[in-house]
């Protein structure tokens, strides 16, 4: 019996299988009823859709005409499974990607925020991709363990990233029903316990006086004066700013929350001037184009030209600005029930984070080297 060596490679960006055999019209006749099968002239070989169900057809079509030597296949399957696999030349199925619709739907429906849906969704398209050759139902609790250590472990990303495809993954199949998938026993990672990054008040000061841009010096000010997300800057409103009570309005922020934060008189007095000066349409913080929002990819070259005039050689975030404001009202004998209030934080558990980094107590702590 003529026998037919299966082969893997990429060809034209797809994994495909590869049959090598010698010239022989049944064989060729047999081959040509594999889905989308073509003579590849760069390989000397036919070559199909490389899947689970296209070797099982291989099997079973060449049973009685030809001997399988798959060794070579093998060998290469037992590399890729080794190393994280690259997802990116993968296309989900017309099936797959329906049921993504029905899910983005689902959320929509339940008003889940576009960056949480954003977020789930490419979490899922990269967990589905991994496992593009089996039915949804068929995937199961092992298949998650194994995608956590043979892609989330291997190309090192955080634990953070793996948090929001187990997140997503739980939420997706609980929407489903007849899975191999029970979603309330996919564990999560163990989360590395962090110190917010904080800056000292003479760093703060420094950062916020580097610019002589009205705009720009307003826009660093406000997110630590009130302990502001990026994100949440960018939506204020001038109604927003309430100067007679000396409160600011955060409208729908994380957890489509709303909330207020206390003004300062200080910053009141740089918003008069600011809007004054620019003259804000729509937004409080618009770009070049009136009545469109500032871009928060600008607002952080903003802070970072500030970093460069300071000489600040710290890799410092504009969330910084946030947990360095949360530390400064500890330190200064806020209590932490409305700093909570403040940073719109759901849990207590949160804002405690910030009494790890809080030196007011520390500094008071005599060392024992002190007294040899």
């Amino acid at each position: 019996m003529t026998e037919i060596v299966l082969d893997t490679v990429k060809h034209k960006g797809k994994q495909v299988l590869l049959l090598k055999f010698p010239y022989d019209n049944k064989l060729i006749t047999l081959t040509k009823q594999l889905p989308e099968a073509k003579w590849s002239n760069t390989y000397k070989a036919w070559y199909t859709i490389y899947s689970m169900d296209v070797l099982h057809q291989v099997k079973e079509l060449f049973a009685d005409t030809a001997v399988i030597d798959a060794n070579i296949l093998k060998g290469k399957l037992a590399a890729i499974k080794t190393a994280a696999p690259d997802l990116t030349e993968i296309k989900l199925s017309d099936e797959t990607s329906s049921r993504l619709e029905n899910f983005k739907n689902w959320m929509l429906s339940r008003r889940y925020s576009e960056s949480t849906i954003s977020t789930y969704l490419d979490a899922l398209k990269i967990f589905l991709k991994y496992y593009y050759s089996k039915a949804i139902a068929d995937i199961s609790n092992d298949d998650v363990i194994e995608f956590n250590n043979k892609y989330i472990l291997a190309n090192k990303l955080s634990s953070s990233y793996q948090n929001q495809v187990v997140n997503a993954i739980k939420l997706f199949y609980r929407t489903m029903q007849n899975t191999n998938m029970n979603a309330e026993l996919i564990h999560r990672p163990k989360r590395s316990k962090l110190l917010p990054n904080v800056l000292s008040k003479e760093e703060v000061k420094a950062i916020l006086d580097a610019h002589n841009n009205i705009k720009h010096k307003a826009m660093l000010s406000l997110i630590y004066s009130c302990g502001l997300r990026c994100g949440e800057l960018l939506s204020l409103k001038p109604e927003h700013v309430d100067s007679k009570r000396n409160i600011l309005i955060i409208k729908q922020s994380k957890g489509r929350k709303d909330r207020i934060a206390p003004l300062s008189r200080k910053i009141v007095d740089l918003l008069r001037v600011y809007h004054t000066a620019c003259k804000p349409v729509v937004y409080l913080f618009e770009g070049q184009n009136k009545g469109e929002p500032y871009n928060a990819k600008s607002l952080q070259l903003v802070l970072k030209q500030s970093l460069e005039k300071t000489k600040i050689n710290k890799p410092v975030s504009l969330h910084w600005l946030r947990h360095s404001y949360a530390t400064h009202l500890l330190e200064n004998g806020t209590d932490l029930r409305y700093i909570q209030e403040i940073l719109g934080h759901s849990s207590s558990k949160t804002t405690e984070i910030y009494t790890h980094v809080s030196t007011k107590n520390i500094q008071k702590i005599i060392s024992p080297f002190d007294y040899l």
